[in-house]
């Protein structure tokens, strides 16, 4: 039986975030057609005042999304009365706690940071590419689930042998 023992603190930073979303935007919209200005500068526009909210309310649905990719390791007990609203907040960088076994490897905790990384930020992606640029987001969905599926995979291959004997009884 595994020992879950150790906490891991993986802690993504907003700005970090929003650079790459900047710079994903900025080839998104470099390869578009010359002709439609209009739509390429929809495209630039993901990190503007007003369009920064819609980024933040997805950068927060997609890290939710991820601490759940991540349980059991990512569970959390529920308190005895929990409150929530839906106030948009901007967060300086979103923290998830893990409760990993004792053997758990560095490794595996550094490819997940990255990994997830990529995912909040090919999620915001692919909302705001479905808003602006809509034959793209296909591509954005494809990316999504092969990265989860790369957390899965990481986090399924940290479970030992399973011994089963022989005789049922």
């Amino acid at each position: 039986m595994l020992q879950f023992r150790k906490e891991v603190f993986l802690h993504f930073e907003r700005e970090a975030l929003l650079y790459d979303i900047n710079n994903y935007c900025f080839i998104e919209g470099d390869l578009m057609e010359r002709n439609d200005e209009h739509a390429k500068h929809q495209v630039f526009d993901v990190g503007d005042e007003g369009n920064i909210d819609r980024v933040t309310r997805v950068l927060d649905l997609a890290f939710a999304s991820c601490v759940e990719l991540c349980y059991p390791y990512s569970k959390k007990e529920v308190k005895e009365r929990t409150s929530r609203d839906n106030e948009l907040e901007e967060e300086d960088e979103y923290v998830m706690k893990l409760k990993v076994p004792n053997d758990f490897s560095e490794t595996t905790v550094t490819l997940l940071e990255k990994i997830i990384h990529e995912l909040l930020v090919c999620k915001v992606m692919r909302d705001w590419m479905s808003l602006t640029k809509p034959e793209s987001k296909e591509a954005w969905n494809e990316r999504i689930d092969e990265l989860e599926e790369q957390v899965r995979t990481t986090l399924n291959g940290r479970v030992g042998r399973v011994r089963r004997p022989l005789r049922p009884f």
